[in-house]
């Protein structure tokens, strides 16, 4: 059984994180880390910090928090060669550059989305970019996000963009000519291939990719109703990680 380690535990994604992973068999939560003591703890201990760690008790961190406590969650698993499983967007690069100094002493799991049906409409929508010439994104998230935008619709841009790049298809131009309200068109991730962020109370996570080619179009949606959602995709992710240096970008490569 691994015992897990969730950093963030007192926001809304590392309680869902607690109880979800708490509840299945091969797993464990042994603690919670965030500077506020979580409103539930689902059987684990509160920890402040991750300082404050036994790297004995434990075998995989989960960091939900943020990029500045990616990093202190980064080093110290690195020094400790402890697991990590990050699912925290939005770091800069120097941020990332702690999580890939990490991974050279321990395996490191990173990605922009942990929800399996996103990660399929990330698939999907990589294999009918060469048969339409043009897309954008729509990304839909709860008005707390502080980045812009997402993770996940940046890497669905760029498996839209690889793809199209194999099928020596030509960037899409802009049809556009003139933009009497700046950004109303969102913005260019590269190739054209324009995305365009919501930010509203109610939502969690949603995504459509829409593609239009002569006298037709494909919309592929994703709609994560509930923090539960990414929690499978996590469990992959906390199974699959080990303390040996690895850095795996994204969990697609865990789904068969």
């Amino acid at each position: 059984m691994k015992r897990v380690v969730i950093v963030g535990g007192a926001g809304r994604m590392g309680q869902a994180m607690a109880e979800g992973l708490g509840a299945l068999e091969d797993l464990t939560v042994v603690a919670l880390v965030d500077v506020k003591e979580p409103r539930e703890l689902f059987g684990a201990r509160y920890v402040a910090s991750v300082s404050d760690l036994d790297p004995s008790t434990l075998d995989v961190v989960v960091d939900f928090s943020n990029p500045e406590g990616v990093v202190a969650s980064a080093n110290w698993c690195g020094a400790h060669s402890c697991a990590l499983v990050v699912g925290a967007t939005g770091l800069d690069e120097g941020q990332m550059a702690s999580v890939t100094a990490a991974s050279e002493r321990t395996g490191v799991i990173m990605a922009s989305n942990y929800s399996v049906g996103a990660v399929l409409s990330e698939r999907f929508a990589a294999m009918a970019a060469p048969y339409f010439s043009r897309v954008e994104i729509i990304e839909l998230h709860h008005d707390q996000k502080r980045d812009a935008p997402s993770g996940t619709s940046l890497t669905t841009a760029q498996g839209i963009i690889d793809a199209r790049r194999r099928a020596g298809l030509a960037p899409a131009n802009d049809p556009t000519q003139r933009v009497t309200l700046e950004g109303t068109r969102g913005g260019d991730a590269g190739d054209g291939v324009r995305i365009h962020s919501v930010r509203l109370p109610g939502l969690v996570a949603h995504q459509e990719i829409i593609f239009g080619g002569p006298g037709e179009g494909l919309t592929i949606r994703h709609d994560s109703f509930d923090r539960t959602s990414f929690v499978q995709g996590v469990a992959l992710a906390v199974r699959a990680v080990s303390s040996t240096a690895k850095l795996t970008i994204g969990i697609d490569g865990l789904l068969a």
